[in-house]
């Protein structure tokens, strides 16, 4: 009997020590993967760093070669932009103010349309609907921007001018507007989003005291709402600031310094597009106004990113 016990405690002693011999290497491996995991994501971090920095030198080097032999006031208050010419002009106003107005005919579309369909999936929309309906809306984010293009070129204009005779061919007015329902997913979802993070309490002390429905949306969850709401306002712009297929396709390469929405203009993206895909020798000023166009897009956008951070920090609201 006795030497039955010795053989168990034996036993025992030796599945102890295995477990502890396991217990050490798996404790090894983990720490080598903890040692591991650290420096591989720092150094993920250090490339997308990195990569920015390269575009920016690249842009900023590009542009100092081409503002040496265009003075920096002409580029900025040129309202002539003749790259081509025989005295070739470089103004950068005609696509300054092309891309502008696209973005605000875009943001005209996007902005009440995105805000009242947020609203209606936030606080109207059953549970079930509001599962059927954000994905379908999402789609319109899934579609190619070239289709949009197209869209606007072959759908939108030929309808537009049944309506606005003196409308040509190729103008702004079009693609603003298709770039307008193309930017509606993401204003809709990134404000549909901040009003559902709003407290249910806020609503139900709002009804407890007598306020409708709509009272309490406009009154209560839209204000309690309102940095998540303009951030999306703000990211829509510089979507549209950015976008290059639909208005390449659809507004023209004219360098037109104009209000008119009905002519044919040209923004800043259409600009790069226009120059890459052309015959720009290297080393020629008008390659280089191809940095310069894109420094101050890349401007453009950096601003308005910028704001958007402000805007969330300075109107957020935290429950």
């Amino acid at each position: 009997m006795e030497g039955v016990l010795k053989l168990q405690n034996t036993k025992t002693n030796l599945n102890i020590r295995d477990l502890i011999e396991e217990k050490k290497k798996s404790k090894s491996v983990g720490n080598l993967t903890e040692k591991f995991i650290p420096g591989f994501l720092f150094t993920i971090a250090v490339i997308s760093i990195l990569t920015t920095i390269g575009i920016m030198l690249t842009l900023l080097t590009e542009t100092i070669m081409f503002f040496k032999e265009v003075p920096i006031l002409d580029f900025f208050t040129g309202t002539n932009l003749k790259p081509l010419g025989a005295e070739a002009t470089f103004g950068i106003l005609p696509l300054l103010t092309g891309t502008i107005i696209s973005t605000i005919i875009a943001m005209f579309v996007a902005i009440p349309i995105g805000l009242m369909t947020a609203i209606f999936l936030s606080e109207y929309a059953s549970e079930k609907l509001r599962k059927t309906l954000k994905p379908l809306l999402e789609i319109l984010a899934g579609i190619p921007t070239i289709v949009y293009g197209f869209f606007a070129f072959t759908f939108v204009t030929p309808l537009l001018r049944n309506f606005i005779p003196g409308l040509e061919p190729t103008n702004i007015l079009s693609p603003g507007l298709v770039m307008g329902i193309m930017i509606i997913p993401m204003v809709a979802s990134l404000s549909e989003d901040a009003m559902s993070s709003v407290p249910n309490s806020m609503r139900e002390g709002a009804m407890a005291l007598g306020a409708t429905k709509l009272e309490v949306t406009w009154k209560v969850v839209v204000p309690a709402a309102i940095s998540g709401i303009l951030a999306s306002f703000v990211l829509g712009i510089s979507r549209a600031i950015g976008e290059t297929m639909i208005v390449t396709i659809a507004s023209g390469s004219s360098k037109n310094f104009t209000f008119d929405i009905t002519q044919s203009m040209q923004t800043m993206t259409a600009y790069i597009v226009e120059v890459t895909g052309g015959e720009a020798p290297a080393g020629s000023t008008l390659y280089y106004s191809l940095y310069a166009v894109a420094m101050t897009l890349f401007v453009f956008t950096l601003v308005m990113n910028l704001i958007a951070q402000y805007i969330s920090r300075k109107v957020r609201e935290e429950y």
